[in-house]
């Protein structure tokens, strides 16, 4: 819960991308007021700005995860992985709220002209990255393509210890990977949601169990911190794990589910906590954007580094609410 007056008004005066979600999730606003906010998204501000940049055949920047010519140009080497391609760009406006006939006849567009760079392979069968399949299956199942095949891929493709990782499929790696299972799950999720099919929810509580026996931060062997990126919080996080994002996928998956919170998370909600600033210069209640991830974008759509995220504001606020809630009504035992 947001207690400081000034706080909340600074997350209310957002574009309507972020405040139809504070509307929804932090105020807890009558559903007519955040979806009347919601419907702005497509019209205004980032969710606007980002369908302008489609291109006439129904990609953004020319190419499906990476942009036209991006490996034979300067760009591989100076500043690493560019995030204006097709596949980011569907993911952040469907994360936005924007509503898919905003996008009328893109599935059909990117069916025809759009493969992968992996093998040329075909856009919405997905190609042989987890993290890739996880955005394809959930912007296909929220556009209403056909990705059949990758409802039958991600089970297929999980590891011997419960989880995914994009290495696998190079033989790279028989171990699951933090980031690759929180993508993978998290998509899985979105698709049930959307679409009402649960085929997947196994291999998904499968993933989940993986992430939730290291309490969302620690290798199972050493019980160490598995890294750095853990206990970093940034937005737009794009593919990469933290325990703020990982407990927002829990969030999502108790309530969609109806399930209390699995105890094994207080570790985690407890450093999210901890992040939380209440004093000195800060707003009370914010949180603060660690380093963003180096590469191309459209537009900037949070601040820099040290200064108080809107977004990220948003999410802790609503994984400790839902936390908090759920412990003062005795559904999980005191920690």
């Amino acid at each position: 819960m947001v207690t400081d007056a000034r706080t909340l008004e600074w997350l209310l005066d957002s574009d309507p991308a972020i405040r139809w979600q504070v509307e929804r999730d932090v105020v807890g606003a009558p559903e007519e007021v955040w979806q009347a906010t919601r419907e702005r998204v497509a019209t205004e501000g980032f969710g606007a700005a980002l369908l302008a940049k489609q291109d006439p055949g129904g990609q953004w920047a020319g190419g499906a995860h990476f942009p036209a010519g991006f490996f034979d140009s300067p760009e591989r080497e100076d500043t690493g992985q560019p995030w204006v391609a097709t596949s980011w760009s569907l993911r952040d406006l469907r994360e936005w709220g924007v509503d898919a006939a905003a996008l009328a006849g893109t599935a059909e567009k990117l069916a025809a002209n759009c493969h992968w760079e992996y093998d040329d392979m075909p856009f919405w069968g997905g190609e042989v990255d987890v993290c890739i399949n996880a955005f394809t299956l959930t912007s296909g199942a929220w556009l209403g393509a056909d990705v059949s095949r990758l409802v039958a891929w991600f089970p297929e493709h999980r590891l011997a210890d419960g989880g995914w990782n994009c290495e696998a499929e190079e033989g790279d790696s028989v171990r699951s990977s933090f980031h690759s299972t929180l993508n993978a799950v998290r998509g899985i999720l979105a698709y049930e949601r959307i679409t009402g099919d649960l085929s997947m929810r196994d291999a998904r509580h499968g993933g989940e169990e993986y992430l939730l026996e290291r309490g969302l931060m620690r290798r199972a062997s050493t019980s160490e911190i598995v890294g750095d990126f853990v206990t970093e919080f940034v937005y737009p996080n794009r593919h990469r794990y933290s325990a703020l994002a990982a407990l927002d996928h829990f969030r999502e998956a108790s309530v969609f589910e109806g399930s209390a919170p699995d105890e094994r998370l207080a570790a985690a909600v407890e450093l999210v906590r901890s992040k939380r600033q209440e004093g000195g210069t800060a707003l009370p209640g914010s949180w603060l954007q660690t380093t963003p991830l180096a590469g191309r974008t459209w537009f900037d759509v949070d601040v820099a580094e040290g200064e108080p995220s809107r977004w990220l504001t948003l999410i802790g606020t609503r994984v400790l609410d839902w936390w908090d809630g759920a412990q003062k009504n005795a559904d999980v035992k005191p920690v």
